[in-house]
């Protein structure tokens, strides 16, 4: 199993770069509306994209498909979709959904002319989730953490990777075959739930694809384009080949890493309820 790499820029050098790495899909992100009032507190990035932006990318990729992540349905939803489409979307990514009406009128907006990837990330969509997936012309599901997390008042947005929550989704999505990841990655060796316990939790609960979060690439932190290129280059390479190597584990090693992992998210939540 290869997962398939996000990398969410609007900077045509660090497209092509990431592109020549073997990053699967470049990521256009314009969802703005009411962004700030849910994320503006927290050390998370809030892209400033532009409509724009998605023709200038797709015209430097030669392999790597494009993702746009459009704003949630409103009412000129339809007019964005149409755009992002011409200017030649691969997948059209919807955020913040809570009905299955806003998934229904997304699918009818882009029309079967690109994917169609839904962002699960609120739980009025988590628990409508069974209508939802009732809708022909979902292609893919990815489960946003940040925003679910908030959601449900959590500290840490592992916490939905410790209680269970991600792999009930999970069985849902397998089960009708749709396929679906979550979340992101650092590089090999970093974050506070280090990267290689969150990849063999990809690999047990079936995930296909994860985004390379912003410790895996800060754009906000200028760099010559060789320190791209290494940083790239590198980072993916290792993702690749602990791939392999998780590749060839039993089930017993896949059982102890999730046990390590409930044990790492309750070390982490209880310190920040030690901090608050």
């Amino acid at each position: 199993m290869s997962l398939k790499l996000m990398c969410i820029t609007n900077k045509e050098n660090i497209a092509r770069v990431a592109e020549a790495s073997d990053v699967d899909w470049i990521f256009i992100d314009l969802e703005i509306n009411g962004k700030d009032e849910r994320q503006g507190h927290l050390d998370t990035v809030i892209s400033r994209h532009h409509i724009n932006d998605v023709k200038k990318i797709k015209d430097v990729l030669t392999k790597a498909e494009l993702l746009v992540r459009v704003n949630p349905i409103y009412d000129g939803s339809q007019n964005e979709i149409n755009k992002v489409v011409n200017d030649g979307a691969d997948i059209v990514m919807l955020p913040f959904f809570k009905t299955k009406e806003e998934v229904k009128l997304f699918i009818e907006y882009v029309g079967g002319r690109a994917k169609t990837c839904l962002l699960l990330e609120t739980p009025e969509a988590v628990e409508k989730i069974d209508d939802i997936l009732e809708l022909k012309g979902i292609d893919l599901i990815h489960i946003g953490l940040n925003d679910l997390h908030l959601g449900y008042n959590m500290k840490f947005m592992f916490e939905l990777l410790a209680d269970g929550t991600i792999e009930t989704l999970c069985n849902k999505f397998k089960t009708i075959g749709i396929p679906y990841g979550f979340g992101g990655i650092a590089k090999l060796g970093q974050g506070s739930l280090p990267a290689e316990y969150i990849m063999a939790e990809h690999f047990r609960l079936g995930s296909s694809m994860v985004i390379l979060s912003r410790s895996f690439y800060n754009a906000d932190v200028t760099e010559k384009a060789g320190e791209v290129k290494e940083i790239f280059e590198s980072g993916v390479n290792e993702i690749r080949g602990y791939e392999a190597k998780l590749a060839l584990e039993n089930k017993d090693f896949f059982e102890k890493n999730r046990l390590r992992v409930e044990e790492i998210v309750r070390e982490i939540t209880k310190q920040s309820l030690v901090n608050r």
